[in-house]
């Protein structure tokens, strides 16, 4: 049980300043390099959001299940079998004797247990909180404790109270949430109704467990807030425990992430390859030169400007290294929904009408020909069409500049003095409409000046497109310091939620602040709905929501994403859509 520990993420600061010397040192080159497109941002599975986050989770870590590589469909891992009850929301897992952690502990059902009340705990602010409250109780004791929290606020009691809140919190989750450990290699869990797609949501890194013991090291409870706080260092290199096919033994940050074979993994036997290196690589340029000069193995992403002209020569066969894929997820741009600006202005984009304009406005196909370049399908809807099998996507709203002015009009905004401007009633001019994409991809670059001209042309608005480096771009999407903002997601999971829960309010990647209680509530009549057909319809219909009256997002097409590898010497790569990679996959041909 954590206590009010002030100096606890400081015992081990000696230790880690010696570690930190000694992992510093040259190391030879591993066996598979790899680069991502910027720095990860943490380690730690329940706090996770972003692609390149999730796919070193998952050479670390492992959960109940896989996703096998062909079909994307669930398969053992930590869970050597598993079984479904009568009712649709009983499931009973049944770990492996053999799973461990890479200190030799032994993977138990109580570690699961832990990582997932992490999760479940307002106290993280953890993205994928929803993914939990599907378990039978969860969502009353995530409620509890947030109200539990406000009022300890109202009134510090010091760190005796705080402990005391902390010890009923303990209390309240075990007899509360529905999920029991009837042994050490026994996992129970009880829905709080049946969820289509539990098994394939239990394969995401979320659901993964952490070491309790290294956690609790770094965990306090703050005796002015009673909040639960715990320090990233137990994710360092050296100091991190971890489940998967591989151990982190050095974190060198902005310049490597080394990974070397995990001994007490289960499966270690069929993990061909011994060490493997993370490189991030901001520039695209620099990225697709240490390809080619063989630094690297496989870049993740190939964002250059040029990336076009590299796919008109791979169709034409003279490039065997660049493989585009049909990937699982949409590019689009979001709409700040809030009814203030960050500045305190009052904000256009509150007013669906103006994102209806605004989307209406833009030519979609002229950004895929002309900018993107990679045979991308426009968008017209969140979910790709034809990737989940038996769900229709709705229509969506197609370019027509005609309607997009009349939807400004009727919005209030309109040329009045035929100065080429358009005003509202007042005479105030719309505000010019700043467009946020991340720094260092000539893609949103590109696509942020387009947006600009086509609304400029049709709408007569003005708009700055503005560049943010990775981390200040994430960090102005959460605090809302943004008008519109590039943004793109993959699915999580084969089902049409992954995208929809995504606009549902309160959503911890709900970064628009897009709040509809009718689309809510046919996301909950959805998740009641025991026939597949059925429900299938319903967030058909939730979708038509989003893509065709609110618009909390300009969709513009759906991803392709872009690898460059060797596939005679490179082996192990998925192509399936879902492009779920697993390091413990992959190996080089000698």
């Amino acid at each position: 049980m954590p206590r009010v520990r002030i100096l606890a993420p400081f015992i081990f600061l000696a230790s880690l300043i010696l570690i930190s010397v000694w992992l510093d040192r040259p190391l030879p080159r591993a066996d598979i390099v790899y680069a991502n497109t910027s720095e990860n941002f943490t380690l730690d599975p329940q706090r996770l959001s972003y692609q390149h986050d999730v796919r070193t989770s998952r050479s670390l870590f492992e959960g109940l299940v896989n996703v096998e590589g062909e079909h994307g469909t669930p398969e053992a891992a930590v869970a050597a079998s598993w079984r479904r009850g009568e009712d649709g929301r009983t499931w009973t897992y049944h770990l492996r004797d053999d799973a461990h952690w890479s200190n030799g502990a032994p993977v138990t059902s109580h570690d699961f247990i832990y990582a997932w009340r992490r999760a479940i705990l307002p106290d993280l602010a953890a993205d994928y909180t929803g993914f939990f409250l599907s378990i039978e109780g969860a969502k009353d004791f995530f409620e509890w404790r947030v109200k539990a929290l406000a009022e300890f606020a109202k009134s510090p009691g010091g760190a005796d109270a705080a402990n005391k809140l902390w010890k009923e919190t303990e209390s309240r989750f075990a007899t509360q949430v529905g999920l029991s450990a009837p042994d050490d290699h026994t996992l129970v869990v009880k829905l709080a109704r049946p969820v289509a797609y539990w098994l394939d949501v239990c394969a995401f890194p979320a659901m993964f467990p952490v070491y309790p013991p290294l956690v609790e090291s770094f965990t306090r409870i703050n005796p002015r807030t009673a909040q639960l706080e715990q320090d990233p260092g137990w994710t360092k290199g050296g100091v991190l425990v971890s489940n998967g096919p591989y151990q982190l033994v050095q974190w060198r940050p902005k310049r490597s992430m080394r990974f070397e074979k995990n001994p007490y993994y289960w499966n270690a036997a069929n993990v061909p390859s011994q060490t493997i290196e993370s490189i991030p690589i901001e520039d695209p340029n620099t990225a697709v030169l240490a390809f080619e000069n063989g630094d690297i193995d496989w870049l993740t992403d190939t964002i250059v400007e040029y990336r076009g002209d590299m796919f008109d020569e791979a169709k034409r066969g003279l490039r065997k290294n660049l493989h585009v894929l049909d990937a699982f997820g949409t590019d689009f741009f979001s709409f700040n929904c809030r009814p203030k600006l960050a500045d305190g202005r009052a904000n256009p984009f509150a007013n669906p009408a103006v994102r209806r304009a605004f989307t209406l406005a833009v030519d979609k196909a002229t950004i895929v020909n002309n900018i993107t370049r990679m045979d991308e399908t426009v968008a017209t809807t969140f979910i790709p069409p034809d990737s989940i099998p038996g769900y229709q996507t709705p229509a969506g709203l197609a370019f027509d500049p005609i309607k997009a002015r009349a939807e400004l009009a009727d919005a209030g905004w309109k040329d009045r003095d035929n100065d080429g401007v358009v005003e509202n009633e007042s005479g105030e001019k719309f505000p010019t409409v700043e467009i946020m994409y991340s720094a260092g991809s000539p893609r949103y670059r590109d696509m942020a000046g387009a947006l600009s001209a086509m609304w400029r042309e049709t709408l007569h608005v003005q708009s700055a497109p503005r560049s943010k480096d990775p981390l200040g771009y994430k960090d102005a999407l959460k605090q809302g310091d943004f008008m519109i903002a590039r943004g793109g997601w993959y699915g999580d999971y084969g089902d049409p939620t992954t995208w929809l829960d995504l606009c549902r309010t309160g959503d911890g990647n709900n970064d628009r602040k897009y709040s509809s209680a009718e689309f809510d509530a046919l996301l909950d009549k959805a998740a009641n709905e025991l026939d597949s057909a059925r429900r299938f319809q319903i967030l058909q219909d939730a979708e038509r929501i989003i893509t065709e009256r609110d618009l909390p997002m300009i969709p513009i097409c759906h991803y392709v994403t872009v690898y460059m590898y060797d596939p005679t010497r490179l082996t192990g790569l998925s192509r399936h859509p879902r492009l779920e990679q697993y390091m413990g996959r992959l190996q080089i041909k000698k």
